[in-house]
């Protein structure tokens, strides 16, 4: 077996044999993989999951590792969480009585969850605001989308938009076309 070899600057904390599918915890890690602490742990307070329970106490785990090291001056709430996995663990085997003398199989899994954390690679830029979008009154709901000017001059003044078709008149009927 091959050695893990982490980075000297990481702390990691790990649970083995949490009762729960590895396949379940694998869609809590995925949502926090990459986010800062404090994000961490508002994603996992309102997770429905109920593994996420159980992610959220080895992630306070991994900060009370990171902040009791001597050697390493962290802030639990600088530290983003580098890596998050849930590997399987051992499955108990068990039976449940069928009709006709049969029996089925139960499988109760198991996983091991790990979370690696490090700190910030320097300050976070601030993110640039999102364009604004076009607003659309309440009181008229059209299909048709509506063309917003962004103040830029075009060069032909039809060069977007296209006409509709106007509307086919009406067949006159038999009578009228007679007299």
């Amino acid at each position: 077996m091959a050695a893990v070899e982490t980075h000297p600057k990481t702390v990691r904390a790990q649970a083995k044999w949490v009762h729960s599918s590895a396949r379940k915890a694998r869609l809590v890690t995925d949502l926090i993989r990459g986010r800062s602490v404090p994000e961490a742990r508002t994603i996992l307070a309102f997770s429905q999951r109920a593994v996420a329970k159980d992610i959220e106490k080895v992630l306070r785990s991994a900060v009370a590792n990171a902040e009791s090291r001597p050697d390493l001056h962290w802030n639990g709430d600088d530290l983003i969480i580098l890596t998050a996995y849930a590997d399987e663990g051992p499955t108990l085997k068990r039976w449940r009585a069928r009709a006709r003398g049969r029996v089925a199989r139960i499988r109760k899994r198991t996983c091991h969850i790990t979370l690696e954390l490090a700190p910030r690679v320097g300050a976070v830029a601030p993110t640039r605001p999102a364009p604004a979008r076009a607003e659309r009154s309440p009181k008229r709901s059209s299909s048709r989308a509506t063309v917003v000017d962004q103040g830029e001059p075009q060069t032909q003044p039809d060069a977007g938009l296209v006409e509709k078709p106007k509307a086919s008149r009406r067949k006159k009927s038999t009578e009228e076309s007679e007299s």
